[in-house]
């Protein structure tokens, strides 16, 4: 069981986020339960361990009333696997990432990953690329393994493809696929919501509102704190960004008329969307998890999903993604 918004905890890890303050990131997983949020998704990477930290430290006391989503398969203390790319670490140390998903991995990383967030369980574990060095059937069975030991209860697949998630249902079921999807990152639409549609695999999105952007508050001007990695991708590009915005003020008078933000609105345009069990959002504050726990009381009816859907289509062709 998942709630429909779930705390996305890769911005209060602080990396590429330019940074975090811990005491506000422990008072919005806090805020979570008063809001009905009760899914936490996170990661090794963010922050390279701080984000499960602040997680475990959260959250003690209440496990229970928790589902904790977690992941494995990325490295950056060794030059092992699949090199995925370069980036800094918190202190600004030039840091490389690495797909390693060998089953010696997935056990050490799982029992990590249960040491810093203070549980002997994980509700959801998921890879979180695919490793191309690493056989999935030997990376799922590791997997099974875990669940059959009773320290995860499902396990799930991240940034997979349809052929990908193919191989991994031979070995054992995978409950989810979590994906980037958005009002302006639509692929997935073409072929793995089908699949998982058909297959009864949930659907996970992350960057719903394409890293804040969607929120109508970021412009050309904008300014980003050190480290922060948004403006290094296409979604933020100036010309892009204005045609973005063009589109939110066109369905700004229909969250308006739900007094609602653009944020809740766009949260509650994917809630509708085929296949979409649970939506990430994240959150660095409280203020920020009202917000989005917001969404889930907002209905968009079948006339407004063709209206704003239909205005996605021309905006699709205007946007310079290459």
């Amino acid at each position: 069981m998942v709630s429909p918004i779930a705390f996305g905890a890769w911005a209060i890890g602080g990396w590429m986020w330019g940074g975090a303050d811990r005491k506000e990131a422990i008072s919005a997983v806090d805020a979570c339960l008063d809001a009905g949020i009760t899914t936490i998704d996170t990661a090794p990477v963010y922050g390279f361990g701080l984000s499960e930290q602040i997680i475990g430290e959260a959250i003690k006391g209440k496990r229970d009333r928790f589902q904790i989503l977690t992941k494995y398969g990325l490295r950056w203390d060794a030059p092992e696997g699949e090199f995925h790319f370069s980036s800094t670490d918190n202190q600004g140390r030039p840091v490389d990432i690495y797909k390693h998903a060998t089953a010696e991995r997935v056990m050490l990383e799982c029992e990590r990953s249960l040491k810093y967030l203070g549980t002997d369980y994980v509700d959801l574990l998921q890879i979180h690329w695919p490793d191309n060095t690493t056989p999935v059937a030997e990376t799922m069975s590791a997997v099974e393994k875990l669940i059959s030991q009773g320290k995860v209860r499902a396990a799930g697949v991240s940034n997979y493809s349809v052929e990908q998630m193919r191989q991994a249902g031979e070995v054992l079921h995978i409950a989810s696929n979590q994906v980037p999807y958005s009002m302006v990152r639509r692929d997935i639409e073409k072929d793995v919501v089908p699949y998982c549609l058909d297959q009864g695999i949930s659907i996970l999105p992350y960057s719903p509102l394409q890293r804040g952007l969607l929120t109508g508050k970021i412009g050309p001007d904008t300014r980003f704190n050190e480290g922060d990695s948004r403006p290094d991708t296409p979604h933020f590009r100036a010309g892009n960004l204005v045609r973005i915005n063009g589109f939110l003020d066109k369905i700004r008078p229909m969250a308006d008329s739900k007094h609602a933000t653009l944020a809740q609105l766009v949260l509650a345009w994917t809630l509708r969307m085929p296949g979409i069990s649970c939506v990430l959002a994240g959150a660095r504050n409280p203020e920020q998890v009202m917000e989005n726990a917001g969404a889930m009381d907002i209905r968009l009816s079948d006339g407004e999903m063709k209206e704003i859907n239909s205005l996605l289509d021309a905006l699709e062709l205007e946007l310079d993604l290459d």
